[in-house]
């Protein structure tokens, strides 16, 4: 998968979302619309994962020592969050209100390309959150030599 790129999708009414033609043709042939919607615990908006990569995420935290208190509560929040969605006729997600409620989630939303998954923002949130780290993107000699030797 390979998603990347920014859309607007609306959140209707009744809490759905339409994913842009281009990524929902990929999805379907790719997985079937079968989705898993969750939480992320650094930032205030929603993962979307096609269903193959969320299995991947799940194998990935099982590995994890499950007795670590930071641990168990990440688990808490990533897998029990996490919702089996699926793409319906028109190419949207119907997002619960627990999911919705977390990201904060309104009408005007903003729909973020991270290569095998997809975050879900509040428009005017990932507009200040984009800014700040626009702020705070200078590289300086503090930072990581990897960093400093990476051009665009």
């Amino acid at each position: 998968m390979n998603f990347h790129g920014i859309n607007n999708p609306s959140l209707d009414a009744k809490g759905r979302i339409a994913m842009p033609k281009k990524e929902r043709d990929e999805l379907v042939k790719h997985c079937n619309g079968e989705m898993v919607v969750t939480i992320d615990t650094r930032e205030t908006c929603l993962l979307i994962y096609p269903k193959p990569e969320w299995e991947d995420v799940q194998r990935r935290t099982l590995a994890l020592p499950s007795m670590h208190k930071k641990t168990s509560a990440f688990m808490r929040l990533l897998v029990g969050h996490a919702t089996d969605i699926q793409l319906d006729a028109s190419g949207r997600l119907q997002l619960t209100p627990p999911l919705r409620n977390y990201a904060g989630l309104e009408k005007r939303t903003t729909l973020v390309g991270q290569t095998n998954r997809f975050e879900l923002w509040n428009e005017s949130h990932w507009d200040a959150c984009r800014a700040s780290w626009l702020a705070e993107s200078e590289i300086d000699e503090e930072d990581p030599p990897e960093l400093l030797n990476f051009h665009l």
